[in-house]
């Protein structure tokens, strides 16, 4: 979501004349009014600077994944076909060859409840082959 300056500065600048209205109502001096408006604008310009520059980061961001060459895993095969480690690849061998599809559906964006449809098994089902899968690799990681 981008940060945009023009709508942030009319929302400050109605909260703050809110705020110096309540604090003139509770006979609050004008110097103490000012004060406070000189401490809120310095804050509100160092998130502005925040903001601005975490838009950046994620400009930054979002054009290295586009320039990212994209590998299209369209089956098992190709999923372990691009793994480079040959330990994890290894490990991956001695699982199940469901579990490994469970994975590459997972990772095609299919939600569990999907994936348990196309695989014929149900979603708790999904969930512990998942799990047994994390735990295995967790030890393979460990070694």
């Amino acid at each position: 979501m981008s940060y945009n300056h023009g709508k942030e500065e009319r929302k400050w600048r109605l909260w703050k004349e809110a705020e110096e209205k309540k604090l003139r109502e509770l006979g609050v001096d004008e110097d103490t009014i000012e004060q406070l408006r000189i401490a809120d604008r310095a804050e509100f310009n160092s998130d502005r600077r925040y903001y601005t520059h975490q838009q950046e980061a994620g400009t930054y961001l979002e054009t290295l994944a586009e320039n990212e060459q994209r590998i299209e895993v369209w089956s098992v095969r190709d999923l372990l076909d691009e793994i480079e480690d040959e330990n994890l690849y290894q490990a991956l061998l001695t699982v199940d060859k469901r579990t490994l599809r469970i994975v590459l559906l997972k990772m095609q964006g299919y939600s569990t409840k999907e994936i348990a449809a196309l695989v014929c098994l149900t979603t708790g089902a999904i969930y512990a082959r998942l799990d047994h899968l994390r735990k295995k690799l967790k030890k393979f990681k460990q070694e």
